[in-house]
């Protein structure tokens, strides 16, 4: 009798961890981020600080506390991700929400997603945690930072996946609605690690409807502590006749467990039917993790250019700046 009784509660205990398993799960992550920063200008200012108003940039700042709520269920799932702080004003598109965000898994391969969620272009992302760089590149800057809208992921096997999305025109921000019906189409395809990615439309309410978006995004491990990771895109309006194009790549080399070096050189012109504005950017990054949740960015970065306006840096007379240098150490929390 007693072996009886034990083998139901066994049973029992284990339909209950069955059922708990499949229950929908709430976690909880985000990050903070401060910053220290310097330059070789006079005047304050660093580029590629991910805040509205990087030309005022200068001796201790805030990046962003971000928080991500993520409900997760059997077949579908929400997720609400805030964000507060200046690097945060700069990306998010509506007030604290960087992305808000319902799915539903069709399948094992395939899941569908509606609302608000960051772009599938580019490398860098807004969250200074998943960068292995502080500042962000000229590319970034320059592409969607979220959509809104809805997409469709297929992972066709383990190697290849692609997307479809239909979304409001991208510089729409989603606490309006998109009364003049902007939209964009987007696409991608995936493999081993490599995306090649696509957008058309239009990229405000009253821009032209021709925008085009390519971008390529992909890296491989020269060795085993040794990573290249590339990012190449183009954007081009033929009714507007301007655009951009640049290239930037990433080198990582991780030195020990606790600290990795990396260089990201770029080159990054805006174009014109009858001319382009060019600048080249060096960023030499140190990663140091100081424990499984802090990390200390230590970032040297050059910017130069003949004619491109670096991001708003100016003498007293108007000129252009051709030359900044800035020093920039960060620490980076993640939970």
């Amino acid at each position: 009798m007693k072996k009886i009784i034990l083998s139901a509660l066994i049973f029992v205990g284990a339909m209950t961890l069955n059922a708990q398993d499949d229950a929908p799960k709430l976690s909880v992550s985000g990050t903070v981020d401060v910053y220290g920063t310097t330059n070789t200008v006079d005047g304050p200012g660093t580029p590629g600080l991910l805040i509205a108003n990087p030309v005022k940039a200068n001796g201790f700042g805030l990046g962003m506390a971000n928080t991500v709520f993520s409900y997760d269920g059997a077949k579908s799932g929400v997720v609400a991700d805030l964000a507060f702080g200046p690097r945060a004003d700069d990306a998010n598109m509506a007030g604290a929400i960087n992305q808000l965000y319902a799915y539903y898994n069709v399948s094992e391969s395939v899941t569908i997603t509606a609302g608000q969620f960051n772009t599938f272009l580019g490398y860098e992302v807004i969250s200074p945690a998943a960068n292995f760089n502080y500042s962000v590149s000229y590319l970034f800057n320059a592409g969607p930072f979220s959509h809104t809208g809805v997409k469709l992921d297929y992972a066709a096997s383990e190697d290849l996946s692609f997307l479809l999305a239909v979304t409001n025109a991208h510089a729409i921000s989603s606490a309006d609605a998109s009364e003049t019906g902007a939209t964009q189409f987007g696409a991608q395809v995936g493999y081993k690690g490599q995306y090649l990615n696509f957008i058309y439309g239009t990229y405000d309410a009253g821009s032209v409807s021709d925008a085009l978006f390519i971008d390529y995004t992909g890296g491989f491990d020269l060795s085993d502590s040794l990573f290249l990771g590339i990012n190449a895109a183009y954007s081009y309006s033929d009714d507007e006749e301007k655009g951009y194009q640049g290239v930037a790549l990433y080198i990582e080399n991780t030195i020990s467990e606790t600290f990795a070096l990396g260089l990201r050189p770029e080159f990054f012109s805006l174009t014109s039917a009858d001319d382009s504005e060019d600048v080249l950017a060096l960023t030499l990054t140190g990663s140091a993790q100081l424990d499984d949740n802090l990390k200390l960015v230590t970032e040297l970065r050059y910017d130069s250019s003949d004619d491109y306006k670096i991001e708003g840096f100016t003498s007293d007379d108007a000129t252009l700046e051709k030359n900044v240098t800035a020093l920039t150490i960060a620490a980076v929390y993640s939970f």
